[in-house]
């Protein structure tokens, strides 16, 4: 994900020098907006998020179960493995091998399965936030608008604030700015 980030950085910088070289034939007006900040200030944000909170409880409860009858079957076995005849406490053994197995594939595939949860109820908003730029951008006379952020990595060295259009995005949405500190 940060390689595709920087990538995708580099790559906006060639577009841009590229039309810096094309600016004395045609009038460029560049603006920047943080999509993670207009994505916090929206209502539905909380409601994604409280979804999210359900579904990782949720597996969260499945791995307890499952690691709670692991610990159930170990005590039991501990307890009573010298008594058992080698043949049964090699099978018991096994068992719990495979218990400890099991366990570790459903948090690798319960991770995954997170995440997934995450892009499917993100989509939807982050399309609404991507139209809203694009109707704000033509609205205002923009050429070319930037994220100021991308995977935690700043994208633009330099801007001024006046180019930032995350509030009028926000606007656009229904969604009042917070002040300015």
């Amino acid at each position: 994900m940060k390689n595709k980030s920087l990538i995708t950085a580099l790559a906006l910088v060639l577009v841009f020098l590229g039309l810096s070289a094309q600016a004395q034939t045609a009038a460029i007006k560049i603006g920047y907006t943080n999509v993670d900040y207009i994505l916090s200030q929206l209502p539905e944000a909380k409601q994604i998020e409280t979804q999210l909170k359900e579904y990782e409880a949720q597996l969260g409860n499945q791995l307890q179960a499952k690691m709670q009858e692991f610990e159930t079957k170990y005590r039991d076995f501990s307890e009573k493995a010298e008594t058992m005849v080698p043949e049964v406490r090699a099978d018991k053994q096994q068992e719990l091998q495979n218990m400890q197995q099991q366990i570790q594939q459903f948090q690798q595939t319960a991770q995954g399965s997170l995440q997934k949860k995450q892009q499917e109820l993100l989509e939807p908003t982050y399309k609404k936030i991507q139209n809203s730029i694009d109707k704000v951008a033509e609205a205002n006379g923009y050429t070319h608008v930037f994220t100021s952020d991308a995977a935690g990595f700043p994208v633009l060295l330099y801007a001024r604030e006046e180019d930032n259009i995350s509030n009028l995005v926000l606007k656009d949405l229904g969604v009042t700015p917070p002040a300015s500190n």
